[in-house]
């Protein structure tokens, strides 16, 4: 299966949509240059590939319908010695090359978010040390378990599960299977299994950087955030977002306010957007998202509106370059990538939790900047020292932000919120035409 590959360059990735387009690099002042790079297309998908001084060859090594990347051409520092002893091994069947996989949640591996970026981060696995990495994707729910399964099957030794939605189908597996590891994302235990390695992000983190670049920027002072499905995780996305509004309104005297709805779903781009334009009706001109494949609806609907939006997990500017604002990275492909090489070299990982934020380089916000001004970037840097420093805490939690806004003595930007589903519901009716018209 091909899959999308993306060009990056200081943190912004594009996508490439025609047969020759241009790629943007941005200096840190701003500035632009282009260079050019060809793609080639196949009937359903679209690949990029980037001219290279030294070129890496990727075959599909396929087992049973699995997805598997497997590089041929080996690094110096690889831990194999050539791809001859791989092919050999692969061709008999035999288990010297270790294989790692990963479970894709619902939203599915092109959500242009969290799963797409922790496959990306297991493709840069295969690049850098020559395993063999693939994907099983999750429909729904019922898929996750035997998903598990299939990687098992197929050899992998350790297996990765993307989301806390699966943590109980993980939990039952690693128990039946303790000679295989296990890692994964955004879940931990309080009885943890020892073949089980649990990553954890500080999202609040680059969720407070946005909210206050948002709040510094916003022409309205109203905006939006857009969940997924309520729970612990996202309360990190939307306490976080609302915490740096706060503090910019008391740094800045400004009084900008938030409204907050869900989408009760991950992967519903078509209320995601229903969501988002009924916002932008409202007044807001800024919308945050933390709701996976669903804010791809997010991002249509600001594009549309021609207003901007916030993207999560990863730089989502390339979807919409004029309209995505900047967005709340959550290194996934990172601490995968990092966490994965540790069990590689025999190092004994499981039973552990292991927590990214903005001191470990987990988290943070994009370099480019093209769609606000150098000063509001360089004072969210600074924003961000002070996080790492201790001195601003961003919570997690309702009842953190509540212990936020007593210490800090900031305003909570949802306290008109009755005023605002007022005003919501008074031009609601203008918000469905517009929807319904599309």
């Amino acid at each position: 299966m091909m899959q999308k590959q993306y060009c990056r360059e200081d943190g912004l990735n594009q996508q490439g949509a025609t047969r020759e387009v241009k790629k943007q690099c941005f200096n840190r002042d701003g500035g632009r240059k282009t260079a050019a790079f060809f793609v080639l297309k196949s009937s359903r998908r679209t690949i990029c590939l980037l001219c290279l001084l030294s070129s890496i060859l990727l075959s599909a090594c396929s087992n049973g319908g699995d997805q598997y990347t497997l590089i041929k051409e080996w690094p110096a520092d690889s831990m194999y010695a050539n791809d001859s002893d791989i092919e050999e091994q692969s061709s008999k069947g035999g288990n010297k090359i270790e294989k790692v996989g990963m479970v894709t949640d619902v939203g599915g591996i092109n959500d242009e978010s969290f799963n797409q970026a922790s496959w990306e981060g297991l493709k840069a696995l295969t690049k850098e040390t020559g395993v063999v990495t693939g994907y099983e994707e999750s429909k729904d729910e019922t898929d996750y378990i035997k998903n598990f399964q299939k990687l098992i099957d197929s050899g992998c030794t350790m297996c990765w599960g993307v989301g806390y939605n699966m943590a109980d189908s993980l939990l039952k597996i690693a128990k039946d299977h303790p000679e295989i590891s296990f890692g994964i994302v955004d879940n931990t235990y309080e009885i943890m299994e020892d073949n089980i390695t649990c990553v954890t992000f500080r999202a609040q983190e680059p969720s407070f950087l946005v909210g206050y670049i948002a709040a510094a920027v916003t022409v309205t002072s109203r905006m939006g955030f857009v969940g997924g499905v309520r729970g612990e995780i996202i309360d990190q996305f939307e306490y976080g977002f609302l915490s740096g509004v706060a503090y910019a309104n008391k740094v800045l005297g400004k009084n900008v306010t938030v409204v907050s709805e869900y989408a009760d779903s991950f992967a519903d781009p078509d209320k995601g957007k229903e969501i988002a334009l009924k916002m932008y009706a409202s007044g807001c001109d800024i919308i945050y998202h933390a709701s996976g494949a669903t804010g791809l609806g997010v991002i249509k609907a600001a594009d549309q509106c021609e207003t901007f939006v916030i993207g999560v997990d990863r730089d989502q500017s390339y979807l919409a370059t004029d309209n995505v604002l900047t967005s709340a990275l959550k290194n996934v492909d990172i601490a995968i990538n990092k966490v994965s090489q540790e069990y590689l070299r025999g190092k004994d990982i499981g039973g552990q939790t292991i927590s990214f934020g903005l001191a470990e380089g987990g988290v943070g916000i994009p370099v480019t900047h093209f769609n606000y001004p150098d000063e509001v970037y360089d004072d969210a840097l600074e924003v961000a020292d002070e996080i790492k420093a201790g001195k601003i805490v961003p919570p997690a939690s309702e009842e953190a932000y509540g212990l936020f806004l007593k210490e800090s003595k900031a305003g909570d930007p949802r306290r008109d919120m009755k005023a605002q589903e007022s005003v919501s519901g008074n031009q609601a009716e203008a918000g469905r035409e517009s929807v319904s018209g599309n």
